[in-house]
């Protein structure tokens, strides 16, 4: 069983930045990939970014490549997504989740096996 906290949001302005953190608790994660999804007012849940815990291999999405970073402690079993140049179309709930595979990462929130209660972050022009 994985358990999965994040922490980080809030409210930051248009160009700003802002940091999630998701401190995770279970066993050993060698064999699986954490991620970030998020929910914008109105949509469903989509994949924002994912990380190899075992090697780092990073994956994102279009919409925030370039400006998000995922990374992941290994001493510290926490996941961050680091987000700048915020735009207001960034507004939504974020959650972080976990997987128990590491290929063939499949981003749809329903396919991964553990999540988050979710963060808001609201981003104001």
């Amino acid at each position: 069983q994985v358990h999965l906290q994040e922490s980080g949001g809030g409210l930051a302005q248009a160009g700003g930045s802002l940091r999630l953190s998701c401190a995770a608790s279970g066993p050993s994660f060698s064999d699986y990939t954490m991620g970030w999804f998020r929910r914008l007012p109105g949509r469903n849940i989509d994949f924002v970014a994912g990380i190899r815990w075992s090697d780092g291999t990073t994956h994102y999405a279009d919409s925030v490549k370039g400006r998000f970073t995922i990374t992941r402690d290994s001493d510290k079993n926490t996941f961050y997504l680091q987000m700048d140049s915020l735009k207001p179309d960034d507004t939504a709930v974020y959650y972080c989740a976990a997987v128990q595979r590491t290929t063939g990462i499949i981003g749809t929130w329903t396919a991964w096996d553990y999540g988050g209660q979710g963060t808001q972050v609201t981003v104001s022009s």
